[in-house]
């Protein structure tokens, strides 16, 4: 090989280090935390109808569970960049456009009711588990309807492409159970659709439904399924390319489980729905990861 041919070779493979290490570098960094030091906001959303994991007052402020544990992240990413202040600004989403709306960076985080799934992995990611429920169906208790097979040639309200929709198709079929699942915009929605006695039961996840029963006008005249049809692990929903910034929800959540702030949090929105059981005691525990 001629000396210009090794000094031209020579060039090409320091070109391709450059840009080697520049997509290394690059990808190493976190678009979402760069955007929000450079701004000085981020970005939630929240479902408006779940609550009480996250809701709007009617003073405008957004409330719950969920809600509260997003505004406890911001604060810590906050402090992580030292900016002086971070505005936060909240996006109402419903079941049908959350997931895109983190996808496509609408928000930074969607903070509501969403079961972490596999498939829904292939579009964004999650953070580590903040709540543990189940499907469930509530009816009225007149109705006597205490078992999924009760349900056969019934109306089920449910809010449609949810896990739960899903979950509860699968197992009627499995029943065998000839069920018209009732599609619905939200929860409430298909609350009044079974209080009205337009349909025979509105499915959802358990704690939901205890919450909308125990704020109803007369809660006795509700009653719930005996048993869960399917297993909601609950995450906060984060871009799927940033693993920088997911690791930064991580660790604030982390730092409340390890703190033990989750348990004045939990009895704030859900204490009176009862306490925590063992196996939502167990994730607390689990999920507080070493540093």
């Amino acid at each position: 090989m001629s000396s210009q041919r090794c000094v031209d070779a020579l060039r090409m493979c320091a070109a391709v280090c450059l840009m080697t290490a520049a997509a290394v570098a690059g990808a190493g960094a976190s678009q979402t935390l760069d955007r929000i030091r450079a701004e000085g906001v981020i970005h939630l959303g929240y479902r408006a109808g779940a609550a009480p994991f996250s809701f709007r007052e009617r003073d405008g402020r957004i409330r719950g569970y969920s809600a509260e544990l997003c505004s406890r992240v911001a604060t810590a990413i906050q402090k992580q960049l030292g900016l002086p202040a971070l505005k936060v600004e909240w996006t109402p989403l419903d079941a049908a456009d959350r997931l895109d709306a983190v996808a496509k960076g609408k928000v930074d985080i969607e903070c509501g009711t969403t079961t972490a799934t596999l498939s829904r992995y292939e579009r964004v990611d999650f953070s580590l588990p903040i709540f543990v429920d189940g499907g469930s169906i509530l009816t009225r208790t007149e109705a006597k309807l205490t078992r999924l097979a009760d349900f056969a040639d019934k109306r089920v309200a449910v809010i449609p492409k949810t896990t739960t929709e899903a979950a509860l198709r699968r197992e009627l079929a499995a029943l065998d159970a000839k069920t018209e699942l009732v599609a619905v915009n939200d929860f409430a929605a298909g609350l009044a659709l079974l209080i009205a006695g337009k349909v025979d039961g509105c499915a959802g996840d358990r704690i939901v439904l205890v919450s909308a029963r125990a704020g109803s006008a007369d809660p006795a005249k509700l009653a719930l399924l005996d048993a869960d049809f399917s297993f909601e692990p609950y995450a906060l929903v984060v871009r799927r390319d940033d693993p920088d910034f997911r690791l930064a929800v991580n660790r604030a959540l982390v730092g409340i489980y390890r703190s033990g702030d989750i348990d004045e949090i939990y009895f704030r929105w859900l204490g009176a729905l009862g306490r925590p059981g063992p196996l939502l005691h167990s994730m607390f525990y689990l999920n507080t990861l070493p540093e």
